[in-house]
C-alpha cells in the first residue's frame, strides 16, 4: 500500500526521534560510507567524487571535517535480515485457511491499461472475517469510514475520529511486531522511545495528510489505505482489507492481475487492476493477508531508511523492493518529514 500506514509509522518515529535516521535521496547526512547504489540518485560512497556523482553535500557531511558517518544508517543487510524478523512476528497474519484467492486471468503489459474486465467473479472467494476481531484490524476497519474519496474537499475531524486514531495508534504500538522495530531503530541511537509516552502522542499535524485541498488533494488522505480519486483515476488504495470490504459491497470490480508473488502462505503481494464506483487502477499492488501493524512497520522501516529510493527487503526467503517518496510540497509538524507515497513494488 501507498501511504497512510507508514505516515502514521513515521509520525510517530520522527515525533519520538532524538537525531536523524531519515535520510534524504539528494543529501549525504547519515550516508557517508554506504555502498553505491545504482538507483540513488546521488552518491555517498568513498568513490564518488573521482566518479563525479557525490551529493551537492557530500563534502560537508563526509569529507574530513564533515559530521555525518554512516554509522546510524541501515545497511542493505540489516535491511534483509530486520525485514524477515518482522515477517516472522507478524502473528496476526492471515493462514492459508483464512483467505481464498480467485485471481482469474493474469494480465500481459498490453493488457493492463485498456480497462477490460476479464475476470467475471470476484478476486476473493472467502475471507474469515474473525481476523477482523483482533484488536489491531479492529480498530483499523474503525477507521475506514472517516475520509472522502474526491480530492479537493475540506474534511472535518471529529473528536471520535481522533479518538479511533489514538487507539489505533496504541493498538498496533503494543504489538511484538513494533517492539522489534522500535528497539532495532533505538539500536541505531537515533530514536528515543519510552512506548506509554509516544503511544499517548496525537498523531503530529501532517501525518495524516495528502496534500492541501488547494492543491487539488484532500486535506487529510490516507492515500495508500483508501484511496482518492483525482483526475478521473484512482490514486493509492493498496491496503486488502480495504479492497475486500469493498468488493464485498459491490463497489470494487476486480479486473485482473499482472503479478502473483511466489509466497505460498501470507503476507503475498498481487498486482492488481480494478475499477473503483467506476473510476480505474491501473495497478495496484498489495500486500495481501499481513496484519496492519506490518504494513506500518515496513513502510516505516523503508521510508526511515531508504526515502525516495528503493528499499529491498526479504520475507519467506523471497525478495521484494519497497517504494517510498518524501513530501516535499508542504512542511508540517516543526520541518519535520513526512511520506508522500509508499507502495510494495511488483515486477
Amino acid at each position: 500500500m501507498e501511504r497512510w500506514l507508514l505516515l502514521l509509522g513515521a509520525g510517530i518515529a520522527l515525533g519520538c526521534a532524538s537525531g536523524h535516521l531519515y535520510t534524504a535521496p539528494d543529501s549525504c547526512e547519515g550516508r557517508c560510507g554506504e555502498p553505491f547504489n545504482e538507483e540513488d540518485e546521488c552518491h555517498c560512497h568513498p568513490g564518488c567524487e573521482a566518479e563525479h556523482n557525490c551529493c551537492e553535500d557530500h563534502g560537508r557531511h563526509c569529507g574530513p571535517e564533515g559530521f555525518s558517518s554512516s554509522s546510524g544508517s541501515i545497511s542493505e543487510q540489516e535491511l534483509l535480515q530486520l525485514s524477515e524478523q518482522l515477517y516472522g512476528l507478524d502473528h496476526n497474519r492471515a493462514r492459508p485457511s483464512d483467505i481464498a484467492l480467485n485471481p482469474q486471468h493474469l494480465a500481459g503489459p498490453e493488457e493492463t491499461g485498456d480497462r477490460r474486465d476479464r475476470s467475471p467473479q470476484p478476486l476473493y472467494r472467502y475471507v474469515n472475517e474473525e481476523l477482523f476481531s483482533k484488536p489491531t484490524y479492529a480498530s483499523f476497519i474503525k477507521l475506514l469510514d472517516n475520509y472522502q474519496r474526491a480530492t479537493g474537499r475540506e474534511e472535518e475531524v471529529t473528536a471520535e475520529e481522533l479518538r479511533e486514531q489514538q487507539r489505533f495508534l496504541e493498538e498496533v504500538m503494543n504489538t511484538e511486531l513494533m517492539r522489534k522495530l522500535f528497539v532495532f531503530l533505538q539500536g541505531k541511537s537515533v530514536l528515543r522511545y519510552s512506548p506509554p509516552r509516544c503511544s499517548q502522542v496525537q498523531p503530529p499535524p501532517g501525518v495524516l495528510r495528502y496534500s492541501p485541498a488547494r492543491a487539488g488533494g484532500s486535506s487529510r488522505r490516507p492515500l495508500c489505505v483508501l484511496g482518492e480519486v483525482k483526475k478521473g483515476k484512482v490514486s493509492g488504495f493498496h491496503n486488502w482489507i480495504r479492497f475486500y470490504l469493498l468488493e464485498k459491497q459491490g463497489v470494487v470490480n476486480y479486473f485482473s492481475h499482472n503479478f502473483n508473488g511466489p509466497w505460498d502462505t501470507y503476507p503475498d503481494v498481487l498486482g492488481l487492476q480494478f475499477s473503483w464506483d467506476g473510476f480505474y487502477k491501473e495497478v495496484g499492488s498489495a500486500f495481501i493477508g499481513c496484519s496492519p501493524e506490518f504494513e506500518f512497520g515496513l513502510y516505516t522501516l523503508c521510508f526511515l531508511a531508504r526515502p525516495g529510493r528503493a528499499c529491498h527487503l526479504s520475507l519467506g526467503g523471497h525478495r521484494l523492493s519497497v517504494q517510498t517518496y518524501p513530501w516535499t510540497k508542504a512542511t508540517y509538524g516543526g520541518g519535520r518529514r513526512f511520506i508522500a507515497t509508499a507502495y510494495v513494488m511488483s515486477p
